[in-house]
């Protein structure tokens, strides 16, 4: 997606992303959009790539922790609510847990199960990467089991080769970059 006067938005993402080895597991590559979240003109572009897929949304979702920052700030320019999906451990009971699979271990999503009213929400789910699907996968279980209503999902970089667009479909997923 190109935007009047900058550069298409999968450019910008690329010359703000470092790989790095073998973390956080030997084997892996890991995607450091650091860079990306600092320069304040090529996150104004993702959030405004962003803004455009999930302007029929009541609520933003987004996946701890770099999904989350992404989601505030898109949050912040719809004008309508954020909720964290948090890692395992890092909520006061009492949680709806949802457990998975990633490309590295196994792990768990939480969100608190009687401060939150989602039945019926659209949500859009938001993350930085889409790897193998299954961080994705389970946080839209979880926002299922409360009764919202996903409407789809979006990340900064996808990484074809690992498949997680299939491991999780049908639900839609707009990838702004993909590697």
């Amino acid at each position: 997606m190109a935007v009047p006067g900058r550069a298409p938005v999968a450019d910008v993402i690329a010359s703000l992303t470092r790989d790095v080895a073998n973390f956080p597991t030997p084997g892996v590559q890991f995607k450091d959009l650091t860079a990306l979240f600092v320069d304040r003109e090529a996150m104004g572009v993702v959030i405004d790539a962003l803004a455009d897929v999930a302007s029929g949304s009541d609520l933003v979702a987004g996946i701890e922790s770099r999904g989350s920052l992404v989601a505030a700030a898109l949050a912040a320019r719809l004008g309508i609510g954020v909720l964290s999906i948090r890692k395992r451990g890092k909520l006061p009971p009492p949680v709806l847990t949802e457990d998975y699979d990633r490309e590295y271990g196994a792990a768990g999503m939480e969100i608190p199960a009687d401060s939150l009213e989602l039945r019926g929400r659209k949500v859009m789910v938001i993350d930085d990467v889409l790897a193998t699907g299954g961080t994705l996968g389970a946080a839209t279980r979880l926002l299922e089991r409360t009764g919202a209503k996903v409407i789809g999902a979006a990340v900064v970089v996808e990484l074809i080769a690992l498949g997680g667009r299939k491991a999780i479909a049908p639900l839609h997923v707009h990838s702004l970059s993909q590697v």
